[in-house]
Order: C-alpha cells, then structure tokens, then sequence
C-alpha cells in the first residue's frame, strides 16, 4: 500500500514539473530599485528577427505614474554593439534582426533617488519564430532601409528598362502603399521589390 501510495505521488510531482516546464512565458516582471542595474540575457540566432516591448507598472491605477518611475534601456549584443537604446522612458519597444549569433542582454536602469524606491517593470522578449506575429513592431530604420532599398531597384531599373515598367511599379506601390509597420529589410525588400515587378 505504501509503495502504491509513493508511485502515485511521485507521478503527480512528474506530471507537475512537465506542465510547468511546457508552459509558455510571454512575459517577466521583476522588480528595480533606484540607483541600480538589471540585465536580462537572451542566445539569439543570426539572422533571427527579435522584438520585445517593456512598460513601467504603476503602482497606484488611481493615479498617473510618478516623474520618478522611469528607466534607461539599452539592448547590446556579446560583441558590445548596441541595437536599443531610450533614456527616460516609461515604456518602449525594440524589433531588429539579430547580425551576430549570441547572448544579447537587456539592460533597465533606475535612476538614485531619496528615499529609494522600487520600480517594476513588465517586460516581453520574443526571438526566431516566436516573434514573427509581431508585425505591428517595427523600427524606423526598418522601414527607411526598405525605402532604401527601393530606391536603389529604381535606379537599377531605369539603367536596364524602359520608363514603362518603372511607372507600372510607383503604380503598384501608389496603389498598396507599405504599411509603416511591417518590419521588412534588407534581403526581403529587395525580394519584395522583385515580386512588384
């Protein structure tokens, strides 16, 4: 009966830790105190697309977050190359292809302040596949380097083809402009660009 009793209790721990293990993040809240530092490390693919979003948590819904509550965030790369940086801020996001594989570490800063205080902050961090949903998040840069990237198909265009296929193409895009938020760069707008033509 004791043995019985064992197995069925070290069944339920077993099924217990493979629930907890399967279950899914989608985001961590920690705590900051003033004048202090926290970093948050994540391996990253090259070449894997990576957004996250963070927000301060007001302490008191019934009133706006005090002047005090914000943070510095920088998001660097284990080579010390920096893909986000705001000072300040009481929210923000950040969306980049990762060009090195490895630890990329998020780093929320509190300013020193008397009496101290803690801050807490929500924070969600998604790369490789888990981040392609993310489509509403996109850096200017994004959409400046697809535009970038058009303008060279333009100018490539007009040295090989005639003025027809390149007024067929600024009709296409007048027609379906491209949303400001997609994050499309590099390699894919030059794709893109070839499938408009």
């Amino acid at each position: 009966m004791n043995i019985r009793i064992q197995r069925q209790c070290l069944s339920l721990v077993l099924i217990s830790v493979l629930v907890l293990l399967w279950t899914r993040v989608e985001s961590i809240r920690f705590d900051l105190e003033s004048g202090h530092t926290k970093c948050i490390s994540e391996d990253i693919k090259s070449n894997s697309m990576t957004v996250g979003k963070y927000h301060i948590v007001n302490p008191n819904d019934e009133h706006p977050l005090p002047e005090s509550h914000k943070v510095t965030v920088r998001v660097t790369s284990s080579y010390g190359n920096s893909y986000h940086y705001s000072d300040h801020v009481t929210e923000g996001n950040f969306a980049f292809q990762a060009t090195e594989a490895g630890d990329y570490m998020a780093c929320f800063f509190a300013a020193d302040h008397k009496p101290a205080l803690s801050i807490t902050v929500d924070f969600d961090w998604k790369s490789g596949v888990a981040a392609k949903d993310w489509t509403n998040v996109a850096k200017k840069g994004s959409v400046e380097l697809m535009e970038l990237e058009l303008k060279k198909m333009f100018d490539t265009r007009r040295g090989d083809a005639g003025t027809e296929q390149i007024d067929q193409l600024q009709n296409v895009l007048v027609q379906f402009p491209i949303d400001s938020r997609l994050p499309v760069r590099g390699r894919d707008a030059a794709m893109a660009s070839q499938v408009l033509l």
